[in-house]
């Protein structure tokens, strides 16, 4: 896979449209991540399948994200990301639309795994097209900017699903999936028209040197990027988990499907804020300290979410989601900065830790599924992470003093 020569940065005017639109195509990646969520008790019903069974349907597409996304990398060498976007939402509607049709667990689990066809597509290609148009504390802010859109599309996916979108198509959870699939569509259109004429600017097609196995054997080299790339598995672990299961839980604590949704919703509204500030925060000096204070923050939520009493669950939810965004921007911005990765392969070093993630994006909605359904309540899991957020503070202090961190 190759990795194109960044080009001069074009002007301001100029980059604010195709900003917009690749936050339009995350935007509906997040709706169509967080879509299931709120319908998991219909869905259960409909196509019978107990708890275990939704937390494999729910891990497909991080499982087949893992392996698509070095395919998915070679593509973008050869498609450009202007294209690769471009299908990326298409693949993402897909996936969507046969969710519709979908009558077995084994149906709509591989309905969802073509989801992750897409996923690597948009998380390979979205942060190439901002490294190519900015530059230092500009490309910083931009990358908190585009990371709001999968974060306001979970919001609105949680907190609109049950409460206007399910009632506007006639209560059938089949009939949300057909209309957030239009919504990627549109968003693919959009990103289409504003990027026209853009392919020089967003890396064209065929351009930059080939990659082989001695490329990756060069970032893995690299004692801190071995450890980013663990703490990349739990902090998906804690992500994917949350994302797909807090519906569920609030609902375990005798919440309405649509008050469970709005009070789900809180999670991505205060995470959106989080990631416009918090990487600002994380200058090269501070961002170890950045990072531990998310942790911290992760792990203190885990406990309050054990608790009915609302102001401790809004706490926890509230702290949940000021760590769950920016913890991955933060991550991203370790790796991209780490002594001993090369400049040319940053594009391959950002695919690794997607790749690695993405385990602890499978891990994360099988193990609460899982364990929710062996225990009948969601202590367990919720305690789980308690355990990954502690490993990952461990795993700050052991690169704070390791080599290369």
């Amino acid at each position: 896979m190759t990795s194109p020569t960044l080009a001069p940065a074009p002007g301001v005017a100029a980059r604010w449209p195709v900003l917009a639109g690749v936050w339009g195509v995350y935007f509906s990646f997040g709706v169509i991540i967080a879509s299931m969520a709120p319908l998991l008790a219909e869905i259960r019903a409909d196509i019978d399948a107990n708890n275990a069974v939704i937390g494999a349907i729910l891990g497909s597409w991080p499982l087949a994200y893992i392996l698509c996304a070095v395919p998915c990398g070679i593509l973008l060498d050869r498609l450009g990301a202007r294209r690769m976007l471009v299908l990326a939402t298409v693949i993402m509607a897909s996936s969507a639309l046969l969710r519709c049709v979908a009558e077995t667990p084994f149906q709509l689990f591989l309905a969802v795994a073509v989801f992750g066809a897409g996923g690597p597509m948009i998380s390979v290609g979205a942060p190439l097209v901002i490294a190519r148009l900015y530059e230092g504390k500009a490309r910083a802010t931009a990358m908190g900017l585009y990371v709001t859109g999968p974060y306001l599309g979970g919001l609105v996916a949680l907190g609109l699903t049950n409460a206007v979108v399910l009632p506007l198509v006639g209560g059938n959870w089949r009939g949300v999936m057909a209309a957030y699939a239009g919504l990627v569509l549109a968003s693919g259109f959009f990103w289409l028209m504003v990027s026209r004429g853009r392919a020089a600017d967003l890396g064209a097609a065929g351009d930059g040197k080939k990659y082989n196995l001695r490329a990756f054997a060069e970032i893995l080299s690299v004692p801190a990027v071995r450890v980013i790339l663990i703490m990349a598995v739990g902090v998906f672990f804690i992500n994917h988990g949350f994302n797909n299961w807090m519906p569920e839980i609030l609902r375990s604590y005798g919440f309405t499907a649509v008050s469970a949704g709005v009070w789900a919703a809180l999670p991505p509204a205060i995470g959106i804020l989080g990631v416009l500030f918090i990487p600002r925060l994380a200058t090269p000096e501070r961002r170890l300290l950045v990072m531990a204070t998310l942790f911290g923050a992760v792990l203190l939520a885990s406990l309050l979410l054990q608790s009915q009493q609302p102001i401790l669950l809004a706490t926890g939810l509230m702290l949940q989601g000021l760590a769950r965004g920016s913890m991955m921007t933060v991550a991203i911005m370790l790796l991209m900065e780490t002594p001993g990765v090369p400049e040319e392969r940053l594009g391959l070093a950002g695919g690794l830790f997607f790749t690695s993630a993405e385990i602890g994006g499978v891990l994360g909605p099988v193990s609460f599924g899982t364990l929710a359904h062996w225990t009948g309540g969601f202590s367990v899991p919720l305690f789980g992470v308690t355990l990954i957020a502690s490993g990952l503070l461990i795993l700050l202090a052991v690169m704070r003093r390791g080599p290369g961190a």
